[in-house]
């Protein structure tokens, strides 16, 4: 960091009476985990990348209706020394992800592999959606 941009930097947070910057630096972070999600007809799988994580209990998955939750922690450790580049989000997360649908409490199967979470989730079809046969009446010629 220039000393020009610390002198900015301690002059908004003067101002303002606490660390501004830091306030505005957690706006601008990412999301984290960051997230990819994949539709089909009446499936949703969710990968999330969680490096860091030493065992799948260190994180809660959470599953209602039509939206799923992510907590837990990322831990790096390191040993000493002063950071000087910090790009791997790292700490305590929660992350709320809408579904494209509602999907069953009762048919979620998560596996966790190479610092990926995969969450397979279900399409929820009520008894009211279901589609059920119609019956076709057979008109005579008249």
């Amino acid at each position: 960091m220039n000393n020009q941009f610390k002198d900015w930097k301690s002059n908004l947070d003067r101002f303002f009476g606490h660390d501004f910057w830091g306030d505005f630096e957690g706006m601008m972070k990412p999301s984290i985990p960051y997230i990819n999600m994949y539709q089909y007809d009446n499936e949703v799988l969710c990968y999330a990348s969680i490096p860091g994580m030493n065992h799948p209990k260190d994180i809660e998955v959470f599953v209602d209706h039509a939206t799923l939750t992510l907590k837990g922690k990322i831990e790096i450790n390191h040993r000493g020394g002063h950071q000087i580049k910090a790009e791997i989000a790292d700490g305590t997360f929660e992350r709320t992800i809408d579904l494209p649908f509602p999907v069953r409490s009762d048919k979620i199967d998560a596996t966790y592999k190479n610092g990926l979470l995969i969450v397979q989730l279900h399409r929820y079809i009520s008894d009211h959606t279901r589609q059920n046969p119609v019956q076709i009446r057979h008109l005579e010629d008249e």
